[in-house]
Formats: C-alpha cells, sequence, structure tokens
C-alpha cells in the first residue's frame, strides 16, 4: 500500500517505524521531522487541517490509506473530506472526534453507554465552577472542555490553586470540575471501524513533569509496556482487555455508531484503576503520545493490515492483534522550560552515540536540520522519545537511561524514574 501519514512527533515516528517493519509499504509523511525524513519521504502540501487538501493530494499520488496521527486536524474535521472521496482514512469524523474535543461530549456517551467514570460538574462561569469545586471537595480535579494540549488539567487539594485554573480555561470555553478517583492510571488503544473493536495492549505513561509525579502536567514524559502489575489484580493481562473491551470501548463505539457518528480509527481510553475496579478519566481520537512508543514496537501482527481493516469496516475478521512478551521503556528528553515556555533553537548531539546501545531507537517529536549551522535542533517542548526493547524491565530501562545519558542537549531535562516501579 502506499500509506500518508498525517504528523510531525514522536508518535507518527513510531507509526512509520510499524508500518515499515512489513516491507510491504511505501509511506510517506506530511510535513514530519529530521528523524522521519532519515526513514521516509516527508512532503508539505498546505495546512494538514484541510481536507481538501489532503485528499487531493492523496488522489493526485495514488494514496491507499490515510492514517492521521495528531488530535487537532481530526477535530478541524480533517478525516471527512477524503473519507467523502472514497478514500480509505484511518481517523474519525469531526462529529465523532468530539469525544476528545469536548470532555463534555465524551462524558454524555458515557451516559448513555453506562460506561463507569467518575461525576462531573460542566461550569461555564466563575461561579458555577466554584460551587462545584465545593460540592465535590478535594483533591479537586479541573478540565478544560477543549482541547488543552495535555496542560487543560490540574488534580490538586489546594482550592485556591483549583479556582485559579478554572478562571483560566474560562477564558477560552467551558470546564469540568471532576470527581477525584485515586489509583493507577492505564492507557488501553482500541482499534475501531465504526461497529467493531479490537484491543492493543496496555501502557502507561508519566504526565506530571518531575520525578515522583510532581511538577505540572505535561504532554507525557515517557511510558513503558506491558503492566506486568495487572496480572496480580486481574489474573492476566487479556482479562482486564477484556472487560475494558466489554464495558467501556464496544459500548462508546456502538452508542456513537447509534447517534449516526461511527468512529473510525483509534480509541484511545485512559482508564483509573482501583482494585478490580476500572473507571474512565479521558478519551482520546488518537494513538497516545508517548504510548505508542512502547506498544507499536512490541506488536507482531503488521500495523498496516490492522489500519486498514479498520478504515475499510473490515475489523469484525480480525483476530486480536498478536504481541511480543518483549518490555519496552520510553524516556522524553524536553526542552529547558518546558512545558509552559520552551526553550527552542538549541543543538542536539551524541544521537548516534545512543543508538549504539543495544535495543534502542530515538522517535523524534519536535527537531530540525538546521542548514545555516549544519545541525539538528530542537523545535519544540518534548524534543525526542528515547526507546528501548528488551527482555525485562531492569535490563530494558538501563538501556534506556544510558541511550539518554549519551544525548548532550542543554538545558534538557528528563525524569529519571520511568518504569522503576516494575524494574525492582
Amino acid at each position: 500500500m502506499r500509506i500518508l501519514v498525517i504528523g510531525s512527533g514522536a508518535r507518527e515516528h513510531a507509526i512509520v517505524d510499524s508500518l515499515l517493519t512489513s516491507g510491504e509499504h511505501e509511506v510517506v509523511v506530511s510535513p514530519g521531522n529530521a528523524g522521519i525524513a532519515q526513514a521516509v519521504t516527508c512532503v508539505e502540501f498546505g495546512d494538514v487541517t484541510d481536507g481538501d487538501a489532503v485528499s487531493q493530494y492523496a488522489l493526485d499520488n495514488a494514496i491507499d490509506l490515510i492514517v492521521v496521527g495528531p488530535e487537532a486536524p481530526l477535530i478541524e474535521g480533517v478525516a471527512d473530506a477524503p473519507r467523502e472521496r472514497g478514500i480509505a482514512v484511518f481517523g474519525p469524523s469531526r462529529a465523532a472526534a468530539q469525544l476528545e474535543g469536548s470532555k463534555a461530549f465524551a462524558k454524555r456517551i458515557m451516559a448513555e453507554a453506562g460506561v463507569p467514570t467518575g461525576r462531573a460538574v460542566r461550569a461555564g462561569t466563575l461561579a458555577e465552577a466554584r460551587t462545584a469545586i465545593v460540592e465535590l471537595g478535594a483533591p479537586h480535579v479541573i478540565k478544560a472542555d477543549g482541547l488543552a494540549a495535555g496542560k487543560g488539567v490540574i488534580v490538586t487539594s489546594d482550592e485556591q490553586a483549583a479556582i485559579a485554573h478554572a478562571e483560566h480555561w474560562l477564558q477560552h470555553g467551558s470546564v469540568l470540575v471532576e470527581e477525584f478517583l485515586s489509583g493507577e492510571e492505564v492507557s488501553l488503544f482500541f482499534l475501531s471501524d465504526g461497529h467493531d473493536v479490537v484491543p492493543l495492549s496496555p501502557a502507561q505513561d508519566y504526565k506530571r513533569l518531575l520525578d515522583g509525579d510532581e511538577g505540572p502536567n505535561t504532554g507525557g514524559m515517557g511510558s513503558y509496556s506491558p503492566l506486568p502489575w495487572l496480572a496480580d489484580r486481574f489474573g492476566d493481562e487479556r482479562t482486564f482487555v477484556r472487560r475494558v473491551l466489554d464495558e467501556v470501548a464496544l459500548p462508546v463505539v456502538r452508542q456513537l455508531e447509534s447517534e449516526g457518528t461511527p468512529f473510525i480509527g483509534l480509541l484511545y481510553c485512559g482508564l483509573i484503576v482501583d482494585g478490580d475496579r476500572i473507571n474512565v478519566i479521558e478519551f482520546n481520537a488518537r494513538f497516545g503520545d508517548p504510548e505508542t512508543q512502547v506498544v507499536l514496537p512490541r506488536l507482531v501482527t503488521p500495523l498496516g493490515e490492522l489500519l486498514f481493516a479498520a478504515a475499510s469496516g473490515k475489523l469484525g475478521d480480525a483476530a486480536w492483534p498478536e504481541f511480543s512478551e518483549r518490555t519496552a521503556v520510553s524516556v522524553v528528553l524536553a526542552s529547558e522550560g518546558y512545558p509552559e515556555a520552551p526553550i527552542v533553537g538549541r543543538p542536539l548531539g551524541g544521537l548516534e552515540s545512543a543508538l549504539e546501545v543495544g535495543g534502542v531507537h530515538i522517535d523524534h517529536a519536535a527537531t530540525a536540520w538546521s542548514e545555516s549551522r549544519d545541525v539538528l535542533v530542537a523545535t519544540g517542548g518534548r524534543v525526542l522519545s528515547v526507546v528501548a526493547v528488551g527482555d525485562g524491565f531492569a535490563d530494558t530501562r538501563s538501556r534506556a537511561y544510558e541511550a539518554v545519558s549519551r544525548i548532550h542537549f542543554e538545558g534538557g531535562q528528563h525524569r529519571t524514574d520511568i518504569a522503576e516501579k516494575v524494574a525492582r
């Protein structure tokens, strides 16, 4: 197949790497980044949120499948135009992508589908937010209703901090004040063709900037997969996945189908696991970052076949994808000042040395080649995902951090405790 991947981050780099493993696909990416460009052709054809431009490129270049990586183009409806022209698209429509674009919409769908989740109050004014904050009590969970690049959520026991967060995001729309749910966070991806769903393997990410889950929320500072502790609570991973499929993913997909907005693409279920209880804390409408970087390297079933089956309504015939028993750990290297005000333009060195560590590869998130300086530079907040794959978390984690230590990046920051608890 000829496959067009939309996006420019580490998630898209991981998708490209997985698609290329079969050796059967020709992959192009728009706009891509410096790391992706080392593996495949990167093209520019205008705004990647412009469905007509994407459609025209696909038609002109005999593209068989479009894979949309980031959330913003999906919520803008980039999948609609090519799908209407008969092009297979892995990514939900504008209407279905509201599952991520509006947390209030997601809560309504969950209520209609009977999906377990925490209580939430939507607030459109500061007075309403204050009332809900007091009513639901501490710890306080405040979420921007729309997209916020991973920065719209605060969890705090400080009532004034909660109110200040609500006041800030109310300038951009409504907020949700939610019941706090304690437990372990789990990310579980499902492929959907609008009616049927099949699961991938669970992962856990680290959203706070600093070790020990301190500091501000980010887009994610690292991840690991699989989750060995799930077996202690559910007997095995498959039992856990089956429960989430039956209690969450399938009811949500069927609810959207019944409303005339079929969800075709990747349903990301953000879950809280407390003992053997499972609740949803959020949905995303695309592959998660940085979880994709540890889930896809373990995937044995060819990714291209799965994505095309979902895009063409044929998942009903698909078996659950096969995953290796190997372990994967990803450590995110971020710019100084991230997430509030990342300093960009600084050079990156030592990547060749990092790649000499066994079982390590690097997914680029925000990089570009500076022709004038003849050097690779950082162009955003989260810059690289350093990924190690191996046998056992202790060794895999050690090699990931050995590779990180070889990278030269002024002011670069990373957590030092990714996957520490499963490597003991």
